[in-house]
């Protein structure tokens, strides 16, 4: 008996209550379209699945979860790279009225071991089960957990804990193929997923979404971004992340359009150009690394150099008249017209060439998009919109749409969605996407919100219904002699140089401020040699002479800023933060405890000097 029998078609979206319903409605909408595409890697091409295809895919996997006898909530922990298999087992838990507890899939097994126990998960699906053994391995105790699943079963037996039995996931499914199922669905008011934050600071935190959080938001996006069955949108964000869920998994549903998943981000340049997207969802650092190449390859050529900032200029006046932001410059327009007749196919069009050459709105979430970046990439014809959310509001708060959009700012808030300023020009949210709490966490529940509202702890103004966001209202550096300092604005600027991949300021109670950056290969060697140093020695990288050479560029790049907070010293590194690391998160936010931790020794040597 198929998943669908046992779920009502609601007769349109506006009426769709509950995941489960959204996805039973899109197979009876449009069962024979396509619906996911990915890359099938023994036949070597992209494989397509159908609505259709896909839930009698998921039948399967609702099926393979009766015999446990679960009772009605509980947590399914899915530790899955995005593809077919995280979404067949995403759809079948909510069909079954189970709480997804999705996880990042190269986060560290400590990390995970301590999501399982605090969501008190009653079953683990993960790639393989060396990851199972590492997790285990963490030495936390694990009671509620009945079953675990791995795509791939390579260890024998006796190398796997005893505590919990694992199971290959085609043994798990063909198992139970012959079983008649009659899953009970979710309620409106149940949990859709128990998402964990990402954690910048401190131990992450379960945000409780229910389906109607999560269905008000997916109605209220599928109104600003206008989405159509035709659509392909091009998934490689993680699916652990609210951001990606919402936008990037659940809306290609509302609206019935296609999601590709891409092989990994290394392979994202080659994937954008096979798969040529119509709707990419994206955070800045992507648009950074592009942003990066570009400017690498023309610092060998001032001409080039000249002729792409010309086009970027000339672009960006185009782009800011279009949306109602620039007037009264008739001339100039005239002028910007003829102009672009020759810079957009020297220029524009081989960028947006590189994205595939049909993209139709590109939206940027998770962090601030710097505004270097941003004129470079609307100017040349790529439509970036700018979004603001968090985990706690399903995600998305306000957002930029394609023909409304003011990148200096992200947006108006969505349908139903509140906004208001408080205590400390902080950003306050209330409506309908708004969490019901943290999982078995009141305390930290009752602080977040004030009157009824979601305290966002970003700073912020309101103009003309626009959102602007100034800053974290805690993410703040005090020095010593009592300067504030927003580090996320400094770090920007940095790393707007491509020689720059990432940067990370500090300096609180000391008396200056100081960074840490990780080095483009390239520039290092070309700085180490002009010193008269070696590049392969991790001792230069120390050198009083290549440390005052990188600070001398940073002052460049920091020069608008008070000279309080120009950073006076550095720490150079060649060696990139990544998720596996623990330095940054999922969406490639900095993690500032651990890189305070990581780099503590260096700190003191810096202030020392």
């Amino acid at each position: 008996m198929s998943t669908s029998a046992q779920t009502a078609i609601p007769p349109d979206l506006s009426t769709v209550q509950t995941l489960a319903e959204l996805f039973a409605w899109r197979v009876a909408q449009t069962p024979d379209a396509e619906a996911y595409r990915q890359f099938d890697d023994v036949a070597g091409q992209w494989t397509s699945y159908s609505w259709q295809q896909t839930q009698e895919r998921v039948t399967g996997f609702v099926k393979a979860l009766s015999p446990l006898a679960l009772e009605h909530g509980s947590r399914i922990a899915i530790l899955l790279p995005n593809g077919l298999h995280a979404v067949c087992m995403d759809q079948a838990t909510q069909a079954c009225g189970f709480v997804p507890v999705p996880m990042h899939a190269l986060d560290n097994p400590a990390s995970i071991a301590y999501i399982l126990c605090d969501s008190d998960a009653s079953f683990l699906i993960a790639a393989t089960d060396q990851q199972w053994k590492e997790i285990a391995a963490a030495g936390l105790d694990l009671p509620a957990l009945r079953q675990v699943v791995v795509l791939q079963k390579t260890l024998d037996a006796t190398a796997l804990p005893a505590s919990c039995p694992v199971m290959h996931i085609d043994e798990w499914l063909s198992g139970a193929a012959h079983l008649q199922v009659n899953p009970k669905g979710p309620q409106a008011d149940d949990l859709a997923a128990l998402v964990y934050t990402s954690g910048t600071t401190g131990k992450p935190k379960g945000v409780m979404l229910t389906h109607t959080n999560v269905m008000s938001n997916v109605k209220a996006v599928v109104s600003r971004v206008s989405p159509v069955i035709t659509d392909v949108f091009l998934s490689f964000l993680p699916l652990s992340h609210t951001f990606e869920r919402t936008a990037g998994y659940y809306l290609p549903i509302a609206a019935g359009a296609c999601v590709a998943f891409s092989r990994s981000v290394k392979q994202l340049p080659q994937d954008l150009l096979e798969v040529r997207p119509t709707i990419l969802i994206s955070v800045p650092r992507i648009y950074e690394r592009v942003y990066g190449v570009i400017q690498t390859r023309l610092s060998a050529s001032a001409f080039q150099a000249n002729l792409f900032n010309l086009a970027i200029a000339t672009g960006w006046r185009r782009f800011s008249r279009s949306q109602g932001l620039l007037k009264g410059d008739g001339m100039t327009a005239f002028m910007d017209s003829l102009r672009w007749l020759v810079l957009e196919p020297l220029i524009a069009s081989k960028l947006k060439n590189q994205f595939g050459g049909r993209l139709r709105v590109a939206v940027s979430g998770g962090a601030a998009l710097s505004q270097a970046i941003s004129q470079c990439f609307l100017g040349l014809g790529i439509p970036i919109v700018q979004g603001y959310g968090m985990t706690e509001t399903a995600p998305v708060v306000a957002f930029n749409a394609p023909d409304d959009n003011d990148p200096a700012t992200v947006g108006r808030a969505v349908d139903g969605v509140e906004v208001r300023i408080g205590e400390n020009a902080e950003l306050q949210v209330r409506g309908p996407n708004v969490m019901r709490g943290y999982w078995k966490r009141e305390e930290d529940t009752a602080k977040t919100f004030i009157d009824g509202w979601l305290r966002t702890g970003d700073q912020a103004s309101i103009v003309a219904g626009r959102v602007r966001i100034l800053g974290r209202v805690k993410e703040i550096i005090v020095t010593s002699t009592g300067e504030k300092i927003a580090p996320v604005d400094l770090e920007l600027a940095i790393t707007n140089d491509a020689v720059f991949e990432q940067a990370y300021a500090f300096g609180e109670n000391s008396p200056f401020i100081a960074c840490a950056v990780v080095l483009s290969r390239v520039y290092w060697r070309e700085l180490a040699r002009s010193l008269g140093l070696n590049p392969d020695d991790k001792a230069s990288l120390k050198s009083p002479e290549a440390v005052a050479a990188v600070v001398k560029r940073i002052h460049g790049l920091t020069s608008n800023f008070p000279y309080y907070a120009q950073p006076r010293a550095a720490v150079l590194t060649l060696e990139p933060w990544t998720v596996e690391n623990t330095l940054i998160t999922p969406t490639l936010k900095l993690k500032r405890n651990n890189l305070l931790a990581y780099f503590e020794e260096d700190m003191k040597a810096v202030y020392k000097r």
